[in-house]
């Protein structure tokens, strides 16, 4: 129930929805005679909207995530186990078309194939199903033997876990995964801004893990200020950090993790 809750509550207040619904409530406002009230819904829209847009808040917004968790200067001296939450794949294209198709979070498989033929003797645990509400689409772990077989690395080598819809099933699944495998101390890799709300999980579940963020969305050196020259991208920022802090901020409320933003 909760999955899908999730999932409605995130279709209806994302930042072009809430503009789009604030919009809609106040030409129907409007219409009614509460012209006031239709006019200051209509003002919010276009304010969530302007933000969205023309902004780098949502790039700020990300960056704290994302320079929250370091990464580790160098390579760990020895790797015995590998976590790569799912999300690199375009699930929806690879089953109607097979094959392998990466995302804007390729970062993650990319990582975990260089740090897998470096480490051959590690097991590599992939973490994803279908995480749409339709479950009507190939699960990523399943789908993921395509990409790492195509560079040499052994499909006994991996632990697909190819159940789970969101991340706190990622770490349920996963804890179940090690526990029967007698595996710990794995590296965690996942998108730098995503890691945050997975390790507060990992650390919650009392799994013993190096988080190895990647996939990093931001420069690093980003500044709140006007942004007129690529909207598409900072409407796209802006919802990807929205996203992820209504995560941390609901696990949090709902006791899946220790604290808003877990070290």
């Amino acid at each position: 129930m909760m999955f899908y809750l999730s999932k409605i509550v995130w279709l209806l207040v994302q930042p072009l929805s809430l503009a789009f619904f604030l919009c809609l409530a106040g030409a129907l406002l409007a219409s009614l005679g509460s012209r006031k009230a239709g006019a200051a819904l209509s003002f919010f829209a276009a304010l969530v909207l302007f933000v969205a847009l023309y902004t780098t808040t949502g790039s700020v917004a990300l960056q704290v995530l994302e320079d929250h968790v370091r990464k580790p200067s160098a390579d760990p001296a020895d790797l015995s186990c590998i976590i790569v939450l799912g999300g690199a794949l375009e699930n929806q294209v690879t089953t109607s078309r097979g094959g392998i198709e990466l995302n804007q979070a390729a970062d993650r498989f990319v990582e975990t194939a260089r740090l897998g033929l470096k480490y051959p003797q590690a097991k590599i645990l992939v973490s994803g199903g279908d995480g749409s509400i339709s479950g009507a689409y190939e699960g990523e772990a399943n789908a993921s033997e395509r990409f790492f077989s195509a560079f040499g690395i052994s499909s006994e080598r991996l632990i697909k876990e190819n159940g789970s819809r969101n991340t706190f099933e990622n770490t349920l699944n996963t804890a179940a995964l090690l526990k029967e495998r007698g595996l710990s101390d794995c590296l965690l890799i996942t998108s730098a801004f995503h890691m945050p709300r997975s390790l507060g999980l990992f650390r919650h579940a009392r799994l013993a893990v190096t988080p190895w963020p990647v996939d990093y969305r931001t420069t690093g050196i980003e500044k709140l200020g006007f942004d007129f020259t690529q909207p598409s991208l900072n409407a796209q920022q802006t919802a990807t950090a929205a996203r992820e802090w209504m995560g941390l901020v609901g696990y949090y409320l709902s006791g899946r993790t220790g604290s808003l933003l877990p070290e």
